[in-house]
């Protein structure tokens, strides 16, 4: 387990306290993580514990002492929220156990999580992987979205869900996962050799081009 600092913490309002968000891959929790959340809960009086957008929780009021300790207790890996890097791949149930999903979202998804969590980028990463046409996992809203259909995936890049909202630009359509991976690879490499320090995707598509990004990256 490595060393828990409080720059893997979130420093809250009141100055004083944090917040950590234990790294979920694509919302997967098992058995005996629940078990060592709620253990941790009530062992430090953990005062909030909150469902965040990314598919993850968050455990907020702890004391700056006992991040390392918590952690250690909960036997996971922090999931890194303030740096600048993959923060989450969010993903639907798909084929797994989704009666509409045409793909294996939730795998799928694992897949790209292992492939980004240790790189670091310009700026945060957000990734949505969805099974099917329904969007559950807000793909078109991500920096970069995979929306599962019968053939293949859909790749987009750009999209953002929060102030100046943009629809990531669809790149192409009917990939295979190892395609699909190939193409992610080489958005990320030229996002991340072309990008300015904390420019989100949707404002780095919007400043070079779509044309001139598909060109490279295509």
């Amino acid at each position: 387990m490595q060393l828990i600092q409080p720059q893997n913490a979130i420093l809250q309002r009141d100055k004083k306290t944090y917040a950590i968000v234990p790294r979920i891959p694509c919302g997967l929790l098992e058995r005996n993580h629940l078990k060592a959340i709620a253990d941790a809960v009530e062992k430090y009086d953990i005062p909030i514990v909150k469902l965040t957008s990314g598919q993850r929780i968050a455990l907020v009021g702890l004391k700056e002492e006992d991040l390392q300790e918590i952690y250690e207790d909960l036997g996971m890996e922090p999931g890194r929220a303030t740096e600048l890097c993959l923060h989450y791949v969010q993903a639907c149930p798909g084929t797994e156990v989704c009666k509409f999903g045409v793909r294996d979202s939730l795998g799928f998804g694992r897949r790209i999580e292992k492939l980004l969590a240790e790189q670091e980028l310009p700026a945060k990463l957000k990734i949505g992987v969805s099974g099917c046409q329904f969007c559950c996992a807000e793909n078109f809203v991500r920096d970069i979205g995979l929306l599962g259909k019968k053939h293949g995936w859909t790749l987009s890049f750009g999209g953002h869900s929060g102030n100046r909202a943009r629809v990531g630009d669809i790149l192409t359509t009917d990939l295979s996962d190892d395609e699909a991976i190939l193409l992610i690879n080489k958005c990320v490499e030229f996002y991340r050799t072309n990008a300015r320090k904390k420019e989100r995707a949707s404002r780095f598509i919007e400043r070079i081009g779509l044309e001139e990004f598909k060109k490279t990256v295509c």
